[in-house]
Parts: C-alpha cells; sequence; structure tokens
C-alpha cells in the first residue's frame, strides 16, 4: 500500500471512530496506530448495525470491540502490530450489510471483519466474507440460522441463540405457569427460527401452542396482538422481538396491565434495550449470556475498566451486548498470538478447537467452539426483573444457570454444512 493511501485509511480510522463514539474513550486521545513504525498495522473492519432497530445495541457491541483493540494496543497490539479498526453502519439491511463487506475486504484490505446484531445483516455479511476467505466474527446475533443452515467455515457465532435460551426457560415456565403457549414473533429470520425451536421444546414436553402471531419489524402497535392474547388466554406468552420494537411491547403489555396476569418468557433480554426502557418495564422470565452484577471473579475489575473507557456514556455499567462484542476481539486477537500469523485456515482450525476457562470468560461454566457450527457453547442464564436491587443499575436478577451441555442447539448440528477447508478460499492478510 503506498504512503498516501495509508494516511488517507488513518485518517478515516480517526474520522469514523470520533463520529460513532463521539470522542470519549481512551482510544480517542491514545491514537496508538500513529505510533505504529516497520510492521504493517492489523485493519479490523466493524461492521456493527449502529442505526435501525437495533442500533442501540450495534453502537454498545462497538464499545466492547473497541475496548478489546484499545487494551491489545496497550500491550504492545499483536505480534507486533499495531490494531487499527475502521468501520461502517450497516443498518440491520442485509443489502447494505453485503455492500460494507464487499467494500471492507477489496477496497480498504481489512483482515478481519466483527459485528452484527440483526441476523439478517450477519447472514449478508458472513456470505461475502466466506467468498473472499475473511474470518468474520457475528458477535451478537442469535437467529438459529447463523450456526445452522446459513454457517460457513469463515463465520464464527458468539452470542447464545433463540435455542439456547428457549431450552433453558421454557421447561420451567411449563411448570409454572401452564402448557398452553402463545407465540409473539417478528417477521424475519431471528423471530421465525426462534418461534419455531420455541414450538419443538414445548410440544416435546407435552405442552400446547394455541397461537402464533407474527408482526412486523418495526411495529410499535400492538394492540391487536394483546387483544387476541386476551381472548385465546394461553398461560405463557413467548416473545421473540427485539429492539426498538420489543420496548414499545412492552410498554404497551404493561399500559394493559397484562404483566402480571400471564406467565412472559422473553428469549433474551439485551442489555441496551432494558437499560433505555428501565427497569419498571422488564417483566417476566428471560435468558442472557452474562450479567455485570455476578459476583465472579474479574467481573468486578472488568466493571472497573468499562467506566473508565466509557466516561459521561450513558449506560453505567456493561452489558451482554457490550460483553459479547468484547470477548470475541479479545479470543480473535489471542487466537493470533497463538497462531504466530493471519492465515485463515490456520486460525479457522484454531478457533475451532478453542476452549476458554470460566473464569476468563466470567462465567460458571467453560466454553468452548462446536467444531461443526462455529457457535460458541457457553452458560446460559435465566434471569428476571430484581425487585431488591442493590444499586440503581442492579436491574436483573439471575435466577439460574445452566452448562453449555444442557442447553446445545441440536438442529444445527443437523442442518450447518461447513464448506470444506479446501473450498475455502486462503486469505492472509
Amino acid at each position: 500500500m503506498s504512503s498516501s493511501s495509508s494516511i488517507t485509511r488513518r485518517r478515516l480510522v480517526r474520522g469514523a471512530a470520533a463520529a460513532v463514539l463521539g470522542a470519549t474513550g481512551p482510544w480517542q486521545v491514545h491514537h496508538a496506530w500513529a505510533q505504529a513504525r516497520g510492521k504493517k498495522p492489523l485493519l479490523l473492519g466493524l461492521t456493527t448495525d449502529d442505526t435501525g432497530q437495533y442500533g442501540a445495541s450495534g453502537q454498545d457491541e462497538q464499545r466492547g470491540i473497541l475496548m478489546a483493540v484499545h487494551e491489545a494496543n496497550e500491550r504492545g497490539g499483536v505480534l507486533g502490530h499495531r490494531i487499527e479498526t475502521v468501520h461502517a453502519d450497516t443498518g440491520g439491511d442485509a443489502a447494505k450489510a453485503a455492500a460494507v463487506a464487499r467494500h471492507m475486504i477489496a477496497q480498504q484490505e481489512c483482515a478481519f471483519l466483527i459485528g452484527a446484531v440483526h441476523s439478517g445483516a450477519a447472514s449478508a455479511i458472513s456470505t461475502v466474507a466466506q467468498q473472499h476467505g475473511c474470518i468474520y466474527f457475528n458477535t451478537n446475533s442469535s437467529s438459529p440460522t447463523e450456526a445452522g443452515k446459513d454457517c460457513h467455515r469463515t463465520k464464527f457465532v458468539w452470542d447464545g441463540n433463540g435455542t439456547n435460551f428457549s431450552t433453558s426457560i421454557v421447561r420451567g415456565a411449563m411448570t409454572g405457569f401452564g402448557r398452553e403457549w402463545a407465540l409473539i414473533i417478528s417477521d424475519y429470520a431471528w423471530g421465525h427460527n426462534t418461534a419455531k425451536g420455541i414450538r419443538a421444546i414445548v410440544e416435546g414436553n407435552g405442552g400446547t401452542v394455541v397461537q402464533e402471531l407474527v408482526v412486523p419489524q418495526n411495529t410499535r402497535d400492538f394492540s391487536a396482538q394483546l387483544e387476541r392474547i386476551r381472548q385465546v388466554k394461553p398461560g405463557v406468552i413467548a416473545t421473540a422481538v427485539g429492539g426498538d420494537d420489543v420496548k414499545a411491547l412492552r410498554e404497551q403489555v404493561r399500559s394493559a396491565r397484562m404483566d402480571r396476569a400471564f406467565g412472559w418468557i422473553n428469549n433474551q433480554q439485551d442489555w441496551p434495550d432494558v437499560y433505555s426502557a428501565g427497569p419498571e418495564a422488564l417483566f417476566g422470565i428471560f435468558g442472557t449470556t452474562w450479567y455485570w452484577g455476578m459476583r465472579l471473579a474479574g467481573i468486578a475489575d472488568f466493571n472497573a475498566r468499562y467506566e473508565k473507557a466509557n466516561p459521561g456514556y450513558r449506560i453505567r455499567k456493561p452489558g451482554n451486548v457490550f460483553y459479547n462484542g468484547y470477548m470475541a476481539t479479545r479470543e480473535l486477537l489471542r487466537a493470533i498470538e497463538r497462531v504466530g500469523g493471519t492465515n485463515n485456515i490456520r486460525l479457522i482450525k484454531e478457533l475451532e478447537a478453542l476452549r476458554i476457562p470460566a473464569a476468563q470468560r466470567m462465567q460458571h461454566y467453560d466454553a468452548w467452539m462446536n467444531p461443526a457450527t462455529h457457535q460458541l457453547q457457553q452458560t446460559i442464564y435465566m434471569a428476571a426483573n430484581n425487585t431488591q436491587p442493590r444499586e440503581p443499575d442492579d436491574t436483573f436478577r439471575i435466577l439460574g444457570q445452566q452448562r453449555p451441555e444442557e442447553v446445545q442447539d441440536r438442529d444445527s448440528l443437523r442442518t450447518c454444512q461447513l464448506e470444506s477447508y479446501a473450498a475455502t478460499p486462503t486469505y492472509e492478510p
């Protein structure tokens, strides 16, 4: 790369980071890339959804990625290379996400792609990444299809998916609330596939889905769906609605005084969505992969680093979305160190054998990468609203946790067909 194009890229890095993060965080003043001499920087492409339905989560996961990058650069980078980032907002749109991925790989020469919340965007990014052989980390998309029919050899999935969360909470809900269920789901891949998983678990345990209500993305009026729930009178309502949509749903359920009249199962609650709505809007049982208030080794230090890296940020405590972005990026950089280079096939094989001790993950059980689906198998937590918080942001009450082996998505094992190593283009930035 010529010196002029290198300067342009560095300016782009600084400008993109400042625009997205509002000049907050230590990476804004550190400018580690300006100190790099000799070795070409390692360039990461951040493909996060910073606008649209999942904009709050997209911005949050980007902060997690950048904190991991900043900490690595503070230690000297990776294999002597400083780490730089470029960013482009996908808006949660599949076509836009594919264009972003192509530009980052072909024009900006990104070594790796990281980020996404919307599963349609993540699937589009991963298709482009596989065509080039570029390793892509899907940090926060939780559709079962991401590690199922839409899996790729170059893609690694870091969040729990709808089936993992459903498996952990459905059985308990049937015992506590009844065997007749209704579903409210978003009309796209994540919603439909999560509903499919819930239905299979409910029916497999002797229950019945008496109503399935499908709502378009960006729905803000759920009055028709709530009226139908009143008519059917199920014991349990399970939702697969996310982002700004679930904020509207929760508010309307509470306004209709239906939050206590039924058993509500919210498949997963992302911290940025909960945080903006406030604890009073949180009801029912839900799943998560991590919570800042758990009393596990390392969490207090992680919380302190988060607060130092994000002064003045509206979300005062780290949540599952930030955590997933941080942990995925950290493990990518560690894998590069272990392999001693950036060859994609060597890194893929290294990641397929990944096992992370519970203490390093700040979870209850060891996590491990499933080599057949490329989804990280990790502890899944069941949670509810905390009615006795220790401090204002202590919103979740962790009800229990399950081992990765207990909540595996076995359908993904059946539907995922990874490309062979030979069919995956060599990519060594």
